[in-house]
């Protein structure tokens, strides 16, 4: 006897559900959405379970997290990544956890801030009035780098090429059609498979000569490398980490912990670009609480207007825009039953334009993260970093990151969009820009 099931599309072969998901993923998404907070469709004996209701996310995520499992199409990733915070699970993932927790600390993030803005500054050194900038590999070398000095101590500047383009390729691994082959297209010798074995030898080289100057080093380093090559685990079998774990560690630092803000900032630029009035709200703000100075993490706080334009950026172009769990045992999701196996799919994309929450959710509007407490949204009405157990362990990292890279640039400079652009996302792992952002750089004069 057939399961009762959530309503969705009709039974349509897989080889056109995957033709669909594959061409536009993010409208396919935006289709089950309208079917109610749970829709349902299958792929071969695979059922999907897509969630847009915060409260059902929450179920998933926090309340029953013990019920479900990371979705094994992550384990695609295990060939750049190994056996990291982002690809593990149980008890090594939470050992791994307590480890790299130390290096998260509020009382760390100042010591980081001053970093990340020196960081951007240096950056801005090679820009002058009029130049053309190529803003999406701006941002991504100018977070790859700040992420190499917080958190791995090391200067990777010389190294950004390729590890740029290393990352790049992986996160093209992760394009929705392909995944479903991927498990046998990684075993055959076709050019993405060659190409991604390369870029994860010439990523290895580069990661395990910073691991062993982190290893030669005094010790007195407080950068989440450091910790790790030093930390034993006192709660578990009293052992340190390995270098391939600690290799493990410094790639999903790498990947995660600079694409995702690489794009939130891209997106973010771009945002400001096309809504004017926006972009001189900013300048108000970083006019009359920054002015010539350099930002830093005091400011943070303060720049409620510069959180709010990152905030909004991020609600309409969520890095993290979509997440997928797989249930251990027979679940109940919104009256309806989820059998053990099933796979249960919720959308930063769909949720965060989700008009019951957020009023003309199509609209780049900051002010409304300054009109509206956040507080009394659905708790995961918005959720650009995850929740329960697996969220985000450098969530305030990236936020203050991202605060303050927008001040430090903004306050000094303002970029024209070279017209006939026609940018939209593009979902790999991350939410991309489906091209380079191109702009024209001008130094801007301060309001006051």
């Amino acid at each position: 006897m057939d399961l009762i099931r959530p309503p969705g599309p009709k039974r349509w072969p897989s080889f056109l559900t995957l033709w669909e998901l594959g061409r536009d993923p993010l409208v396919f998404l935006e289709r089950l959405s309208r079917y109610g907070p749970i829709a349902h469709f299958r792929v071969g004996r695979t059922h999907f379970y897509v969630l847009s209701h915060p409260e059902l996310i929450r179920k998933v995520l926090v309340a029953e997290q013990h019920k479900f499992h990371k979705h094994p199409w992550l384990n695609l990733a295990k060939p750049m990544l190994g056996n990291g915070l982002l690809t593990s699970e149980g008890e090594f993932h939470r050992m791994q956890r307590r480890l790299a927790q130390p290096a998260f600390h509020p009382h760390r993030l100042p010591d980081y801030a001053r970093t990340m803005v020196v960081t951007a500054d240096g950056f801005q050194t090679r820009w002058s009035d009029g130049a053309v900038l190529d803003l999406s590999a701006e941002m991504m070398s100018l977070t790859l780098e700040v992420v190499a000095k917080t958190l791995l101590g090391a200067s990777v500047a010389n190294d950004i090429p390729v590890i740029a383009n290393g990352l790049g390729i992986a996160a093209e691994q992760f394009r929705p059609g392909r995944l479903l082959f991927a498990p046998l297209l990684q075993r055959l010798p076709v050019p993405s498979t060659l190409r991604f074995r390369t870029a994860a030898r010439a990523l290895d080289s580069i990661l395990y000569r910073v691991i062993q100057e982190r290893r030669a080093s005094s010790g007195e380093d407080h950068n989440l490398l450091s910790l790790l090559v030093s930390a034993l685990d006192s709660e578990g079998d009293g052992r340190g980490l390995t270098d391939e774990q600690l290799r493990d560690q410094a790639m999903t630092i790498f990947l995660a912990g600079h694409e995702t803000l690489a794009n939130a900032l891209a997106w973010t630029w771009l945002l400001l670009g096309q809504h004017p009035e926006a972009e001189r709200s900013l300048h108000r703000e970083l006019d009359f609480m920054v002015g010539d100075r350099r930002p830093s993490a005091s400011d943070y706080e303060r720049l409620s207007f510069t959180r709010a334009v990152l905030a909004e950026s991020m609600r309409l172009y969520p890095p993290i825009w979509g997440m997928m769990r797989v249930a251990l045992e027979d679940v109940e999701l919104g009256g309806y039953p989820v059998p053990a196996g099933s796979s249960v799919v919720m959308s930063q994309w769909m949720t965060h334009r989700d008009a019951t929450h957020f009023p003309e959710p199509e609209r780049f509007r900051p002010e409304r993260w300054l009109e509206t407490d956040r507080d009394a949204l659905p708790r995961l009405a918005y959720f650009p970093f995850g929740a329960g157990s697996r969220i985000c362990i450098g969530e305030g990292f990236a936020w203050m990151e991202g605060v303050l890279t927008i001040a430090s640039v903004a306050s000094r400079w303002r970029f024209e969009l070279l017209p006939g652009q026609r940018i939209t996302p593009k979902p790999r792992l991350t939410l991309r820009p489906s091209r380079n952002i191109q702009v024209r750089v001008r130094r801007r004069a301060p309001f006051l």
